[in-house]
């Protein structure tokens, strides 16, 4: 009778370990409408208003406005009153591998890359991992979705626009493969520093690298004009769409070379939209992008240069600098996937260096929803579009001001809870006790 009763306290246990583990669940459905009232509205678009009155009913925003001009029947709302705080759109990051990977230390873990080196058909979202602990401590910053990209090879496959507050990936998917990425080769190599090496060194690869890529493109226009092949091609199928405008070529460069080089190559292969990521010297071909409008999405701010004759505030000065050219930018948080809860605070480094807040915030609002093409649905507080809303205390972009207090995902309230603020509670009330 003992050994049971142990069995059943440890079975227990186990139970209860595992219930605090679990992520939070996705919020329940809007029931009713609500009105955010008299917060500081930043809508995403570059305007503000000062006192605002902000309703969303089954999930959709119905009204934005400003409180002291106009005349509502609120009776049959649930009112907030937001009094002082701030409320924005739910912020988007680009280029993340977030629900992909969960320990980076630990291979099974890691489903962002696939073996190869053409994989336009891999598609991240099937990957995508609703019940990541990462995930929520990304929303308690203001991060609601995230451009889920694969990574490696030469064309990693296939990005979609995720939401973070979901049961599954079908539920999470707001676009889904939207977009191709390639890894266009480099013409020099890092310094390899496990040889004492501090300069780069030429890729003798690289010849050979770009015909392999032009094989491939070649092979795959080809195959777009075939209206019924006897075998489907899994690969070039994927690529169809670069050629009638349905997707984006995502295309990962940095050096001025190579970004003129790899984007001319896509225009003369027919591709119809063209996306430059990373683009550490896009400065430097700023009036080329320009020219033929080409977006680029930067790499977080938070960083050194990557050129030693570059200043040590490049970083922070490239998205005023392409902005000021005439570049549509957009600011992306691709380094260890932990990072991306620091996409507002990357954001607002660039807003202290020239760039201005409403600005800044654009870059990872409604830019960066117009560079993925779902600018009709999220990206800026506008009637019609999904009720992803964020109410801080102060500012979003400030380390001290981002407090957010609710946070809603198409009208659902999300809760503000992750694996931080579990343990922060447990070793709190063992101390206090």
């Amino acid at each position: 009778m003992k050994i049971l009763k142990y069995i059943g306290i440890i079975t227990l246990s186990l139970i209860s370990f595992s219930a605090m583990a679990q992520v939070p669940a996705p919020g329940e459905a809007q029931k009713e409408p609500i009105a955010i009232m008299n917060a500081y509205a930043h809508l995403g678009n570059g305007e503000v208003i000062e006192n605002s009155v902000v309703t969303f009913e089954d999930g959709i925003i119905t009204n934005v406005a400003d409180a002291t001009t106009i005349r509502m029947d609120l009776s049959k709302f649930k009112v907030i009153d937001a009094e002082g705080m701030h409320i924005y759109p739910g912020l988007i990051a680009s280029n993340t591998i977030i629900g992909l990977e969960e320990i980076a230390a630990v291979r099974a873990t890691r489903d962002q890359d696939e073996t190869g080196e053409f994989n336009p058909n891999v598609r991240a979202l099937i990957a995508y991992n609703t019940d990541s602990e990462i995930i929520p401590t990304t929303r308690f910053n203001g991060v609601l979705y995230a451009q889920t990209t694969p990574r490696g090879g030469r064309i990693s496959g296939s990005s979609s626009v995720m939401d973070l507050d979901a049961w599954n990936w079908e539920d999470a998917v707001l676009k889904n493969d939207e977009g191709i990425h390639l890894n266009w080769p480099s013409k020099l190599r890092y310094p390899r520093w496990w040889l004492g090496e501090t300069e780069w060194r030429e890729n003798e690869d690289y010849d050979k690298e770009y015909e392999e890529v032009k094989s491939f493109f070649k092979d795959a226009v080809s195959y777009k004009e075939i209206n019924n092949p006897e075998t489907t091609n899994l690969k070039l199928e994927a690529m169809k769409g670069l050629f009638d405008g349905s997707k984006s070529l995502y295309i990962h460069t940095d050096r001025a070379k190579e970004i003129i080089q790899s984007i001319q190559f896509a225009m003369e292969m027919g591709v119809k939209k063209i996306v430059l990521v990373g683009g550490d010297e896009a400065y430097y071909v700023k009036d080329f992008l320009k020219e033929n409008e080409i977006p680029v999405v930067l790499e977080e701010t938070l960083r050194l240069p990557s050129r030693t004759a570059d200043p040590v505030d490049m970083p922070y000065q490239l998205p005023n600098l392409l902005h000021k050219a005439g570049i549509k930018v957009a600011i992306g948080q691709w380094g260890e996937v932990m990072q991306v809860r620091n996409l507002p605070f990357s954001v607002g480094t660039a807003a202290a260096y020239g760039l201005g807040k409403e600005e800044a915030l654009k870059m990872v609002t409604l830019n960066a929803a117009e560079i993925m093409g779902v600018d009709d649905k999220i990206g800026s507080l506008e009637k019609g579009k999904i009720a992803s809303i964020v109410v801080s205390k102060g500012d979003i972009l400030d380390m001290d001001g981002n407090q957010p207090v609710y946070v809603f995902i198409e009208g659902r309230q999300v809760t503000l809870e992750a694996h931080q603020q579990r343990l922060y509670k447990k070793f709190k009330n063992k101390y206090e006790d």
